[in-house]
């Protein structure tokens, strides 16, 4: 080697180089997830059953809103009684998306279950766990990859609500569609994470669905006790409800306690599923 060269500094990566390669090994996992959705007829299923559903449920609940306000109106004018406002636009949108809310926790374990199971199968999740990409990315990107998922789903759903709301008079706020699918995303997306984690425990997408479905109904159960008990008990078990969090934001309301505490089950489903490969690469080696 020649003087020169050895006095010339050795190039540095820079503080910011870890994160980039972070960044890129979340990416290149993500594309991976990604394109395995859009590449299997499953998933079409899916999306064809769940655009059926929510088209014909939007359809009964604009309906069935109508209806209600017109034999409100006419019972008011019968008898003489003071009218009281209705808003129609957030009355359907609300209805709306806690239905939307209720089928998704029918197909969200079905997206979930094979996060990890497949891998199993396939024979890559021993590959996963002792690459050099950190379990944190993996799980990472197969969460942004499976949430991306389910917003393709909801946002054709946006477009044709805007269209029939924005008509009303007054017109419905856009902020209250924004809000209220980012709600639904929300909870989708903390659903996914912990689901994600379930079927890291197991090989068989069956079983994983089916402690994502108890998983839902324990969640429920939460939300029930929230309101039949009183006192402290209440307030806590409300805070930690996932479901009265996300029917406050399908009403417009966004609180920061609200997005801590879906950003904190996020971040569980998350970490659990990094410790769930790590134990199972230490029960390899």
């Amino acid at each position: 080697m020649s003087n020169v060269q050895q006095l010339q500094p050795k190039p540095t990566r820079g503080w910011f180089y870890p994160i980039r390669m972070i960044a890129a090994n979340i990416l290149a996992i993500y594309r991976r997830e990604l394109q395995g959705y859009f590449l299997s007829p499953f998933f079409y299923v899916i999306a064809g059953v769940f655009w059926l559903l929510a088209g014909l449920f939007f359809a009964y609940i604009v309906t069935t809103v109508v209806q209600y306000v017109a034999q409100a109106d006419l019972t008011q004018q019968q008898f003489g009684t003071p009218s009281q406002a209705i808003d129609v636009p957030q009355l359907i949108l609300e209805s709306y998306l806690g239905l939307l809310g209720s089928i998704s926790q029918v197909i969200l374990p079905m997206l979930s279950m094979g996060l990890y199971t497949e891998e199993r199968k396939r024979g890559t999740l021993e590959l996963l766990a002792t690459s050099p990409i950190t379990n944190w990315s993996v799980a990472t990107g197969k969460l942004l990859a499976v949430v991306t998922f389910f917003a393709t789903l909801i946002l054709p759903l946006m477009v044709y609500e805007f269209i029939t709301l924005r008509s009303t008079s007054p017109p419905l706020s856009p902020w209250l569609i924004l809000a209220g699918h980012g709600g639904l995303i929300l909870f989708a997306a903390m659903i996914l994470s912990l689901g994600m984690f379930l079927s890291s425990l197991t090989d068989s997408a069956i079983v994983a669905a089916i402690m994502t479905f108890a998983l839902l109904l324990i969640l429920w159960i939460l939300d029930a006790l929230a309101k039949t008990t009183g006192g402290v008990v209440s307030e806590i078990l409300t805070y930690l409800s996932p479901v009265e969090h996300f029917s406050s934001m399908t009403r417009g309301v966004v609180r920061t306690n609200s997005l801590i505490l879906f950003g904190s089950y996020i971040f569980l489903g998350i970490y659990l599923t990094a410790q769930s490969i790590d134990a199972f690469r230490f029960q390899r080696n």
